[in-house]
């Protein structure tokens, strides 16, 4: 390979985004969380960066199910999924009155409620900053 090869290669590989692995695997997961809610047909995702804001993941996802068996349903689904994606186990909070399921997936933090417990508790404006609003998801 000539000299000049080897400048444009070098300069090619320099221009070239790195994204650190933990956030491409924090952004996978993400993906992950978000394809699973729509594909269980949850109402009203929204998900709100943390990164750089909170110690406790760099994303969170609120989503609604129309009723208890269907946030337990959907909880335990996503639980499932995240293992066996290979993002490790997680955490489930509140399954068994399921009107408010928390999933501590690690990087990514999910909400599940019922609709009249979701607008009560208003976890959005809570966690909703200046500079990062809340991003509506794909459900």
């Amino acid at each position: 390979m000539t000299q000049a090869h080897t400048d444009q290669a070098n300069a090619g590989q320099a221009s070239a985004k790195v994204i650190p692995l933990a956030k491409a695997d924090s952004d996978q997961l993400l993906a992950l969380v978000l394809q699973q809610l729509d594909d269980d047909q949850a109402q009203d995702v929204v998900t709100i960066p943390l990164e750089g804001k909170s110690s406790i993941a760099d994303h969170m996802v609120i989503a609604s199910g129309r009723s208890t068996r269907q946030v337990a349903a959907m909880a335990q689904k996503l639980a499932e999924k995240v293992k066996q994606e290979g993002h490790g186990p997680v955490k489930l909070e509140g399954l068994p009155a399921a009107d408010w399921v928390l999933i501590d997936a690690g990087d990514v933090v999910v909400h599940l409620f019922r609709p009249e417990v979701r607008s009560f508790y208003n976890l959005e404006r809570m966690w909703a900053f200046g500079d990062a609003p809340p991003v509506a998801g794909t459900a």
